[in-house]
């Protein structure tokens, strides 16, 4: 873990809203030059607490307006590696993020479809096909809030 003083704070909650900050542009809004500015987004980048940069596409703009979130539980633990399931869901180009998760269920997806008629599609054609699958339980976003963190 790195030890993060207030400046380091501040500049990871602006590359949080705007990654596409340059460290001059970063610097004149914390009041820093731009090589310590560097200097910092440099040392967080090499300590792992800035672990890459993004592009947040709008998906309701690129024609994706529904977005499903699967509960799915295997149906039969140790007939079907986890490994197997986890590179069959990840091919599925509408799945946007697979998380084993411990509880209710054993993976927990983020699905897009055009609309609920395209999304009845993946799910019949592609996710119930998928090696080992048994129960699935979908949550449709109606809408969604992004937080910035902890930070």
């Amino acid at each position: 873990m790195i030890d993060l003083d207030d400046t380091d704070r501040a500049l990871l909650r602006a590359l949080a809203a705007d990654a596409t900050l340059s460290a001059g542009a970063l610097g004149r809004q914390l009041g820093l030059s731009q090589p310590a500015t560097w200097r910092r987004v440099k040392r967080l980048t090499e300590s792992g607490a800035i672990a890459g940069r993004r592009l947040v596409l709008d998906q309701a703009a690129l024609g994706f307006g529904v977005t499903v979130f699967l509960g799915v539980t295997l149906a039969a633990k140790g007939r079907v590696s986890l490994e197997d399931f986890e590179r069959a869901v990840s091919a599925i180009p509408e799945v946007q993020t697979v998380q084993h998760v411990l509880g209710l269920y054993d993976y927990r997806l983020r699905v897009v479809a055009r609309d609920l008629a395209d999304f009845e599609r993946v799910l019949r054609r592609r996710i119930m096909t998928l090696p080992g699958i048994g129960a699935v339980d979908a949550n449709v976003l109606l809408s969604e809030e992004r937080r910035p963190g902890p930070l």
